[in-house]
């Protein structure tokens, strides 16, 4: 039973998703830090007052606080424009640029279509020659 359990921890993707969580926690803080302290300032700069949380209504006494959902939503919304423009967009363009193509390493054979080897003088699948 314990082998089992063993073999279950030490399985890559459990460590390799434990690793994930704890990057995703830190760079949580850090999207947190640079939406609250840069972005959100930023925004009541010119818009006045970014956080909306006092905007409520009473409902036979009982307060709907409304103004904290907008407040979320609008967080949610600058959060991700954040984490797309500064953080995936210039990744993936840093990925195609150091990304080069590679080498095909494969042909189709021209009798069966399978993918063989470049080097191959016979295909694996049908026994054909290939030039």
């Amino acid at each position: 039973m314990l082998k089992g359990f063993r073999d279950f921890i030490l399985r890559g993707n459990v460590i390799d998703l434990a690793v994930a969580v704890i990057i995703g926690a830190a760079f949580s803080a850090i999207t947190k830090s640079l939406v609250d302290d840069v972005i959100s300032p930023f925004i009541g700069a010119f818009v006045g007052k970014p956080d909306f949380s006092s905007f409520v209504f009473n409902l036979n006494g009982t307060p709907i606080k409304y103004g904290s959902f907008l407040t979320a939503c609008i967080n949610f919304l600058i959060i991700a424009f954040v984490i797309y423009f500064f953080f995936v967009l210039p990744i993936q363009k840093l990925l195609a640029r150091t990304n080069s193509p590679e080498a095909a390493t494969t042909k189709p054979c021209p009798e069966c279509l399978s993918d063989i080897p470049l080097a191959a003088h016979r295909c694996k699948f049908c026994s054909q020659p290939v030039a």
